[in-house]
């Protein structure tokens, strides 16, 4: 899905920090958890959020590169695996760890983190349809080809009205 896509979803921050406190919410009779593993960079904010919410210090980044150029999803790759430590929790297997991702897409990424850690607990705040399956909790589904702006990739700018954006 390219941000050229009609279907756009402008997320602002205050909208991400309230869905991120509904994600922490929806996890905290999944846990207890011992520590938290984000996908970076689009994990980041949400992690601390529901760290902050579910009082975790611990917490891990797995840094996995997908969009190299913010319009295709190319070849991922790890740029930075999980420590030890955090993988030697649950006798090796991710048991008590959280983890972390803005968005499941098409669940590439989430399948090689999942992959490393089999029995975490996988959440996102927002998921499509293609990696819902690959993740335990989620806040808001949208379409496959929606495009979501997050805050951090935004400015102030003119949004159109969805129907001048229609072909009918």
């Amino acid at each position: 899905m390219s941000p050229t896509s009609p279907k756009a979803f402008p997320v602002s921050w205050d909208q991400f920090h309230r869905d991120c406190r509904a994600l922490a919410w929806r996890l905290a009779s999944a846990g207890p958890f011992e520590g938290i593993v984000c996908i970076t960079r689009g994990g980041l904010v949400p992690a601390a959020i529901v760290a902050r919410e579910l009082d975790v210090r611990l917490i891990e980044s797995v840094c996995i590169a997908s969009y190299h150029d913010y319009k295709n999803q190319g070849e991922l790759q790890v740029l930075k695996d999980i420590s030890p430590s955090i993988k030697a929790l649950g006798d090796g297997t991710g048991k008590g760890v959280l983890v972390i991702d803005d968005l499941t897409d098409t669940g590439k990424t989430a399948k090689i983190v999942r992959d490393m850690l089999p029995n975490a607990h996988f959440a996102a705040v927002y998921a499509k349809p293609a990696g819902r399956p690959l993740i335990d909790t989620f806040v808001t589904e949208v379409s496959q080809d929606t495009w979501i702006y997050f805050p951090w990739d935004m400015g102030l700018a003119y949004q159109a009205p969805i129907r001048e954006g229609s072909a009918g």
